[in-house]
């Protein structure tokens, strides 16, 4: 096995608050490969696979940008529950691609139905079914309106197929994880883990994304897997619920992609009893562990921002409804004056007043109770008494940013996350496409 250092090679310095990468474990019924297409023309890997062989249950969320990747039209357009593959690719996000990219993918389809199917046929049980085309999924992430690189994904078929692994340790989940990423500087990796009775029921997941990063997902691709056997509606549903205050609470820049997909795959291993609710005490834990991990996923997407040096944490609490603290969680988290100041170390908190008030939201200035950190910076309408400009100073010169909002309008909270924005953003994507 070999990893493309090329994938982890950047000059941009990051400043991370996520700990070291976790151990991720093998999952039984999931094999994964990923190997280079050389759509950078550098010999990165590019191009990865995941495959079940005895069918996953599927569930996905995807983008609510009313123009999608060809890759979501067909996934959509398959009303599949259960699947056998999904085939990723980077460099391009086969949107705005015209009949080009839609057919591209019935001939990836054809090409990796039939190769699998080989595949199969050769294996030691004898007997084998058939890979149909509908078994396969796709997510694509890249340049938008190029032409898809058919020939180049198709001719790398072969070698993808061919290198799957149903041994996964710490480092190959690394290389496959490393292989989705595009102006990502490190690869994103999550693992949680309960018993139930005398099984060891895992769920793994990776994630790629960097910038266009909003609410209702990002350019964000993420892939989460478990042994644990959960039908797919109610996965769906789980999956929903644990991208609320995850992948729905993170922004980058406000930009919302076309490509965006939050996917989980049951590979069925470990059976939870029959007629699951989400009552159930296990399936409760459950979706406790995959909050966790989807948090986890979203907030290294996050620290890993374009240009990004400081991880920034918005909370809006006592607000009169959770609508009201989310839009103005994100009136300030979205704000480029916010950001640049986080980004400058200069707590100018007038700013966060002006996302406040621009939120559109209803608000009495006289109650609004300001914390940077564990600093009052405005109170009663005015500037705080216990204002020190200082100590302000020493704390924005920390990598981890913490701006707290109190409504006293109600009970309800949001949080979200985001980051400075910094010269290298600006950089980054004027170059995007060299």
């Amino acid at each position: 096995m070999t990893i493309n250092i090329k994938n982890f090679l950047n000059e941009k310095k990051k400043m991370s608050k996520m700990g070291e990468f976790q151990n991720l474990k093998q999952l039984e019924g999931l094999e994964m490969s990923s190997v280079s297409a050389d759509l950078y023309n550098n010999g990165r890997d590019d191009l990865s696979f995941f495959y079940f062989k005895d069918g996953a249950n599927y569930a996905t969320v995807t983008t609510n940008n009313s123009i999608t990747s060809e890759s979501i039209v067909w996934n959509n357009n398959s009303h599949k529950k259960s699947i056998k593959g999904l085939l990723v690719n980077t460099k391009n996000a086969n949107t705005f691609t015209g009949r080009q990219g839609k057919e591209s993918l019935d001939i990836l389809a054809k090409n990796l139905s039939r190769l699998l199917t080989l595949r199969e046929s050769k294996s030691e049980k004898g007997t084998f079914e058939t890979v149909k085309i509908k078994d396969l999924i796709f997510a694509s992430t890249g340049v938008i309106g190029e032409q898809f690189p058919i020939d180049k994904i198709k001719d790398a078929l072969p070698n993808l197929v061919e290198k799957l692994k149903s041994e996964h340790n710490k480092m190959y989940w690394l290389k496959v994880a490393s292989g989705i990423m595009t102006t990502d500087t490190k690869p994103k990796l999550a693992y949680e883990e309960f018993i139930v009775g005398d099984e060891l029921v895992k769920i793994c997941g990776i994630a790629k994304g960097s910038g266009m990063i909003a609410p209702n997902l990002a350019t964000m691709l993420s892939f989460i897997f478990t042994n644990a056997d959960i039908n797919s509606n109610l996965l769906k549903t789980l999956l929903k619920r644990s991208i609320a205050n995850s992948f729905n609470a993170i922004t980058v820049d406000s930009d919302q992609s076309t490509n965006d997909m939050v996917s989980i795959f049951s590979t069925r291993n470990i059976k939870l009893g029959q007629n699951l609710s989400l009552n159930d005490k296990i399936l409760q834990k459950f979706e406790l562990s995959l909050k966790k991990l989807c948090l986890n996923l979203a907030q290294q997407v996050v620290v890993d921002g374009e240009g990004a040096k400081k991880f920034l944490t918005v909370k809006i609490i006592n607000a009169k409804s959770l609508s009201s603290a989310k839009n103005i969680a994100f009136s300030i988290a979205n704000s480029p004056l916010v950001k640049t100041a986080v980004a400058g170390e200069d707590p100018n908190w007038g700013r966060i007043i002006m996302g406040i008030g621009k939120s559109g939201e209803a608000i009495d200035p006289k109650k609004l109770k300001i914390k940077i950190g564990n600093l009052t910076v405005a109170e009663n309408g005015k500037i705080s008494d216990s204002y020190n400009e200082e100590k302000l100073k020493e704390y924005m010169k920390w990598d981890s940013i913490e701006i707290e909002v109190n409504l006293k309008l109600g009970n309800d909270a949001f949080e979200c996350y985001t980051c400075d924005f910094t010269h290298d953003y600006i950089d980054i994507n004027a170059d995007y496409r060299n």
